[in-house]
C-alpha cells in the first residue's frame, strides 16, 4: 500500500498545525493539533486525488524518504519539521 510522506508544521500552541506533501503540490491538511492534522490527512488525500481524477489524471507514485532528503527542495524541511507516512488509500475501519 503506498504511503505518502507528509510534513508537519507545527507553529505552537497557539497556532494551528498544518501538514502538507512534498509530492502532491497543494495537498495540505490541518488542525488545532498534531492528532487532528493527522486524522484529517486521508480527506486532504481523497480530495486531491479526486480532482486529478476529474482531470483525467491519478496521484504519482510516492517517494522515499530517501529520495526526498535528496531534494533540495525539501531537504530543509524534512530537517527542521516532523514527517509522518499517511496511508492512500486507507485501510477500512477495523482492518
Amino acid at each position: 500500500m503506498p504511503r505518502y510522506i507528509a510534513i508537519i508544521e507545527d507553529a505552537g500552541p497557539d497556532d494551528a498545525v498544518s501538514l502538507w506533501f512534498p509530492d502532491l503540490p497543494g495537498c495540505i491538511s490541518g488542525g488545532d493539533d498534531v492528532d487532528e492534522a493527522l486524522e484529517s490527512a486521508p480527506d486532504a488525500l481523497e480530495f486531491y486525488a479526486q480532482e486529478l481524477a476529474e482531470d483525467g489524471r491519478q496521484l504519482p507514485p510516492p517517494r522515499t524518504l530517501d529520495q526526498l532528503k535528496a531534494d533540495p527542495e525539501f531537504a530543509d524541511d524534512l530537517g527542521k519539521h516532523t514527517v509522518a507516512l499517511i496511508e492512500w488509500p486507507p485501510l477500512p475501519d477495523g482492518e
